[in-house]
Parts: structure tokens; sequence; C-alpha cells
């Protein structure tokens, strides 16, 4: 057990290793175990994980100093932390897991590769306004066209990035000691179990969650049946309403919490969540003091006109990989995006009442049943940012590091839009703050 040091910096490593104690826990019954990986994920977020999305700033290794939230984390890397949460989640049924794990999944994982899994990244970064073939070494820890939406390069992230939301599905649900069943993370689903007596009950989930605030549950059972249901109560929905066939539970919701409602249940009876969103932010004192806006369980990134420039994929295909000679290039293309307007803007601090400084633009609900990309997704916020003249791309070809806040700017106030950072592949997602 080390304290306050890890015996490897690669990203891929730590998102999967720093389980590893709580797992030997399981046989040891040793509570420092335990411990471990919770030291373990505390550890790596205080130094380098000052930054929105969940991850940390590891680009492949973490280096000392390399804080910025221009630094990236591997594709691998998301998909093996929200394994890895959803793992220590089994194991202690803390909320804090599953948060982490919703954090990472809908706000840095999906933006990480092309909406149809043809190409993605291997590096992904919070603050991304350029994603190229070009070498950035030394600026990120990688030599190589790390930035580049391929579908042969970066080979340990395509055996990952296809099972991210396959583990999180698998996750959704929990059993109980007293034979019931947890939602501790929710999506449009359906599952069945065995509870209670050992009927079988088969609960269906209908919700466009965490586009949305309510998630709405029916039950169907071949008999009635008594067993208790419990319901994570995300830290973010404070005054969460809960009915039952329409009716309020008189029982509090704790926000960061569950709440088990013990039940004799029967076929057609339905379950209702409320977890009322709202604006919040976030500063990050370590990084500047630039600050992230959450909506919910969502963050949001600035909305950046992202240009498609589709490549040759033999040609831009890396060296460790090669162009697999059976397939066809125009079914599995490889992109550049580039940014078509402004990205250095910082937010205006008058934040004393966000109701008024940010407006909440709700939208259709993708045809595709897709809402990660920017023409896609179904929310956006409006509030007023200004330009930072002096921060621009640097020599390295990456968005310069972060002014520390606040930002003097002789610019006037703007108009700007942000969009969920998980359908933003170029985005700005810890901001400086103007005066």
């Amino acid at each position: 057990r080390l304290k306050n040091w890890l015996p490897n910096w690669h990203n891929v490593n730590i998102s999967q290793c720093f389980r590893e104690p709580a797992t030997y826990y399981q046989q040891s019954k040793d509570p420092l175990h335990l411990q471990a990986s919770y030291d373990n994920q505390k550890f790596i977020r205080e130094m380098y994980g000052q930054v929105p999305g969940g991850m940390f700033g590891s680009d492949e290794n973490s280096r000392k100093g390399f804080v910025d939230p221009r630094q990236a984390v591997e594709t691998c890397g998301m998909v093996e932390q929200m394994a890895s949460d959803e793992i220590m989640l089994r194991i202690t049924g803390d909320t804090y897991w599953a948060e982490n794990c919703e954090d990472v999944a809908f706000n840095t994982f999906p933006a990480s590769f092309m909406p149809d899994y043809r190409s993605l990244r291997y590096l992904t970064a919070p603050n991304m306004v350029v994603s190229d073939g070009k070498n950035h070494h030394p600026g990120i820890d990688n030599a190589g066209p790390h930035l580049n939406m391929n579908p042969f390069s970066s080979r340990c992230c395509q055996h990952n990035h296809t099972s991210g939301w396959v583990y999180y599905t698998e996750n959704l649900w929990m059993a109980t000691p007293d034979n019931g069943l947890a939602a501790v993370l929710y999506a449009e689903s359906s599952v069945k179990a065995k509870v209670g007596d050992g009927t079988e009950v088969t609960i269906s989930q209908q919700t466009r969650y965490p586009f949305e605030e309510q998630v709405r549950m029916k039950l169907q059972l071949v008999k009635p049946a008594s067993f208790p249901l419990y319901f994570r109560i995300p830290a973010w929905a404070e005054n969460t309403v809960i009915r039952i066939n329409n009716q309020p539970v008189a029982v509090t919701a704790v926000a960061g919490q569950y709440i088990r409602i013990a039940n004799t249940w029967k076929t057609g009876d339905t379950i209702m969540l409320d977890f009322p969103m709202k604006v919040k932010l976030r500063t990050w004192e370590k990084n500047k003091n630039s600050v992230s806006v959450n909506y919910g369980p969502l963050t949001f990134s600035l909305k950046i006109a992202e240009k498609y420039i589709q490549l040759d994929t033999k040609e831009t295909a890396q060296y460790d990989s090669k162009w697999q000679e059976n397939a066809d290039p125009s079914k599995w293309p490889s992109f550049e995006i580039q940014p078509d307007g402004p990205w250095n803007f910082g937010l205006v601090n008058d934040f004393s009442d966000l109701e008024k400084s940010f407006t909440i633009v709700k939208k259709a609900w993708p045809a595709d049943n897709f809402p990660f990309t920017i023409a896609s997704a179904p929310l956006e916020l409006r509030t007023k940012g200004k330009k930072i003249p002096d921060w621009t791309i640097d020599q390295y070809g990456l968005c310069a590091e972060l002014p520390q806040s606040p930002v003097e700017t002789g610019e006037p106030a703007a108009d700007i839009t942000l969009v969920p950072m998980g359908a933003a592949r170029l985005r700005i997602s810890a901001f400086p703050v103007v005066k």
C-alpha cells in the first residue's frame, strides 16, 4: 500500500488499477485495503484532476507540472475509469462512484469517437480546440498524430471504446442483500430479476436522462410481491420528488444518498423520479481559478464551430497499426477537426444570480437518438463572455494554458452558447473568468 504515490503514471494503468486494493479487500476484510483505493482516486485527482469531466490530465503518462485542462486522457482510460467506478460501486455501494462514473460517461467519453463508432482519437482533453494529425509533443506526452480521428491508430483504444456504454448498461441495477433491487445509474432500459420470495419482476425504465429531469419506471410481475427498491438520488438533485402511481411518496429524498421504498408491488405499478436540474458553477482553484458550468450531471463547453476535414485513412493510419488491406477506406474515414470560429472566450464574472446569467434552451430530441453532437444536443445554455486576445494556440499547436482568473480584457461582452461537454469534439470546458 503506497501512500501519496503510485507505482505507474500511465493513465490507463491508473484507471484500471486504483481499484485493486478494494478488490483484495473482499478477501482480506482489512479496511486499509479498501481505503487505499479511495486514497488512490483522491491522490491522482488532487495532483492532475483539477479539471471538469471526471478524469485527470495524464496524456499518456502524468508529468509533474502538466496539470492544465489542455492535458488529455486516452479513450482507454475513460472506459477503464468507468469500469472501475462500477466495480467500486458493487463493492461499496458508495454513491460517490456512481457520480464519478456519470461524470466520465456523459461529459468526457462520448466526444472521443465519431457518432458512428468508425473512428476515434487516442487523446481527448477538457480544453481542446484542434483535433489533427500533427505531433504535439512535448505539449502533450505523446509523439505522433494522437489527436486525429482515425479508425486504425491507437489500437488499445479500439478494443475499449465500444465497451463503455456496454459496461454502463450492465451496471444500471444491482441486487441488494434484502432481496431487492437498487437503481444506481439511470438510462432507458429494462431489467429482469428475481426479488423477494423469488418472484420474477421486469422493470422498464423510460427516460432521456441526463438530458431531462424525469425517470419513469413501470413494473411487471407474474403475481404481487413484497420487496424493497432503492433509488440513488444524485448529489446535485436537491428537492427530488418521487411518485408511486402518481402519488407523492412521504419520504425525504436526500441528495447523494439512496432512498429505500419497501412495498408490495404488482403489475402496472409506476414510479416517477423527478431530479430538479439547476445551473451550478464549479471553481478549480488549483487550475488558475477557472470555472466549469454544470446543469444536473452535465458539464457544458463553449459551442465551437467544427470543421471536419476527411483524410485518406491509408495515409493517416499510425505506424504501429498501418492500413488494414481488406478494409474499405470510404467506410472507415479519418478526420481532422479544425475550429471554424473563435474559441478564446472567458465567462463574464457576474455570477450572483445564475438563473439570470444563464438561459436554458431545450431543443428537439434527435431523430437518431444520439444526442452527443453539437448539432443534435437537445440542451444548450446561453450566457455572456468576452474574448481574451492573448489566449491563443501555442507553439505546440495546442490551446495555450489557461490565464489566471480574473482576466483583464478590453473586449466587449458578447452572447455565447454552451453545449454539453460530451457533445463537443472541440471544446473549452474550463473557462477563464473575465472582469
